[in-house]
């Protein structure tokens, strides 16, 4: 199985965490049919941690929790398939979850094939109480193989939190995608921290196997199980820009059922969940900075941009900082120097207002933990 854009969908655990069941799924799938959400990429529906049985059956399978699933997980599958949608599940390359629920270590095979047979689509699969003397590498390799040997196509999101160097070995286990982050908070700082560890992150993030820098706590608004302090809705607007323009996995983990206006359009801004789905997935690259800086890429004000399949940019102007910065972006860090003899065109993902660069360079002055975002057509000047 491969996949060609980071997966979109809904993850139970930033709100419910283990408080999770099967009436709890059917009414947020219901919500993203008539929210638009399913029509704007959101596909996916993950149940997370804590859906089974403390311990396995007699025949060493895993047992859904019939309190909370009294039909079983396959019944459930088939009803989000019939809306249009696809299934996900939980587990752990532990011998338990990160709840205390059975891990899949050591069995791998039987777990792979039991969620083949309830039509599963993917797999978050996490790295909580793992044996001391074995290596990420071979663990996450091991279900990979139990997953590609199953009989169906099921989409294998490893979340080992960067740890052990996760990048640097990731590849070679067949994941799909591979957490770079340790989890999540909804709150600002959190999230600048988490951008903070990209930026060495991002050559190792690619067609095939990408980076996911944890699920959205867009409207999250403090409440559920890693609400904290809460976020602005420009804060909240930023951290979904930057998570779509570095090409994470875009998994929405409010509670949907009570998604205000302004969540709602963040989270189906339908230029920035182009350029996540973007199918080339270049890599992002530094093009300009801000006038109050010497450095052309500060730490939390910086100017990215990358290459669409369509031949246009994607250009971010991001301000982590509580002040507000003049920003700027230079033609020539496009390799468009002066005697090429093109201008930009911007279209800005949120207004659709268009702007063009003048002599080379595009001043756009940007507010605290604001950003703007672009499309960018190269045109004869």
């Amino acid at each position: 199985m491969r996949i060609n854009t980071p997966p979109m969908g809904w993850n139970t655990w930033n709100t419910f965490a283990t408080n999770i069941n099967e009436q709890l799924i059917l009414d947020s799938a219901e919500i993203m049919i008539s929210s638009g959400l399913r029509d704007a990429g959101y596909n996916y529906i993950v149940i997370d941690d804590g859906w089974c049985l403390r311990q396995r059956g007699k025949d060493g399978r895993l047992v859904p929790d019939p309190e909370k699933f009294p039909r079983g997980i396959r019944a459930l599958a088939d009803d989000l398939h019939a809306m249009g949608l696809k299934l996900g599940i939980y587990s752990c390359a532990g011998n338990m979850t990160c709840g205390r629920y059975p891990g899949s270590n050591s069995y791998e095979f039987i777990d792979a094939e039991t969620f083949a047979e309830w039509h599963i689509d993917y797999l978050k699969y996490d790295y909580c109480h793992k044996p001391i003397h074995e290596v990420g590498q071979q663990l996450y390799l091991r279900m990979a193989t139990a997953l590609a040997n199953s009989g169906r196509d099921i989409l294998f999101s490893a979340c080992s939190w960067g740890s052990e160097n996760t990048h640097e070995w990731i590849k070679s286990t067949g994941a799909h995608t591979w957490r770079s982050t340790p989890d999540i908070a909804d709150n600002w700082e959190n999230i600048c921290n988490l951008v903070r560890m990209q930026k060495p992150l991002l050559p190792y993030n690619g067609l095939g196997c990408f980076n996911d820098m944890d699920m959205l706590v867009v409207g999250m608004n403090g409440v559920g199980h890693v609400g904290l302090t809460g976020c602005t809705e420009t804060q909240y607007k930023t951290h979904f820009a930057l998570w779509a323009f570095m090409g994470s996995n875009l998994m929405i983990g409010c509670d949907i059922r009570n998604m205000s206006p302004e969540t709602k359009r963040i989270l189906t801004c339908e230029g920035l969940i182009a350029i996540n789905q973007d199918t080339a997935y270049c890599q992002p690259f530094s093009v300009g900075g801000s006038v109050e800086s010497q450095n052309d890429d500060m730490e939390d004000s910086f100017v990215w941009a990358k290459l669409l399949e369509d031949g246009r940019f994607a250009i971010g102007f991001f301000n982590l900082s509580d002040s507000k910065r003049n920003m700027y972006l230079s033609l020539n860090d496009l390799a468009l120097h002066r005697f090429c003899d093109r201008k930009l065109v911007l279209h800005d993902v949120w207004s659709g207002e268009t702007s063009e660069s003048v002599d080379g360079i595009f001043l756009c002055p940007t507010d605290a933990y604001d950003c703007h975002v672009f499309i960018a057509d190269v045109v004869k000047a």
